[in-house]
């Protein structure tokens, strides 16, 4: 499958000044911005900066990055699903996960996270895709927000909503696990009904929910 990457650029104004959303950007690229210590959610901020540029790097490997002048203060990332993962099994080239999503506290209402998404889809090469996306509640920052989990539930669908992902059901047992928790996906305009029949076998694989 030939990943093709058409670079797009947005900018915001925010209280705290203009935000440009970029990308898909390469490694050079991102290489030659500085990382927020406050990029922290997923592994110490050098560790994650190391981590987007080698999943820049991929050729189905996607970075859409929001900044502040020259300091990265968000992200998102689209690659493969992991090969530990069930999303994997199909081996499906025309299926990405949207990996992780991340922007620093300060800038937590200023829609940086729709942004992200929606600069993400302004590549037409993602109508070539399935994108998804699993939400678990104990990944989410109930404790830095002070938000429920249901409350964080809402905010996280529609953050997803603004890139075009819906909820989907799934027998994923971890995802079954806890009601908050969530499978959402997006499917491009180009994908035929031969890659969502075997997406559909993906997501249900007990016969009997099916």
């Amino acid at each position: 499958m030939n990943h093709k990457k058409t670079y797009n650029c947005l900018a915001i104004d925010t209280p705290l000044g203009k935000v440009i959303i970029e990308g898909p950007i390469s490694p050079e690229h991102l290489a030659g911005y500085e990382f927020h210590a406050g990029l922290k959610a997923f592994r110490p901020p050098h560790q994650q900066r190391e981590a987007l540029i080698e999943i820049a790097g991929l050729d189905e490997g996607r970075i859409i990055i929001a900044r502040n002048k020259e300091t990265i203060i968000g992200y998102v990332t689209y690659v493969y699903p992991d090969p530990m993962e069930r999303w994997s099994q199909g081996n499906m080239e025309n299926l990405l996960e949207l990996g992780a999503i991340e922007v620093i506290a300060d800038y937590r209402n200023c829609k940086i996270g729709k942004s992200l998404l929606k600069v993400s889809m302004m590549d037409d090469a993602m109508e070539d895709y399935i994108i998804i996306t699993t939400e678990y509640y104990w990944h989410w920052d109930l404790k830095g927000t002070g938000l429920s989990v249901w409350d964080y539930r809402k905010v996280m669908e529609k953050m997803m909503n603004a890139g075009g992902l819906e909820y989907m059901a799934t027998d994923d047992p971890e995802i079954s696990s806890h009601p908050a928790n969530c499978l959402m996906v997006r499917v491009g305009k180009r994908i035929t009904m031969n890659s969502v029949q075997q997406f559909d076998k993906i997501r249900f694989q007990n016969r009997f929910m099916y």
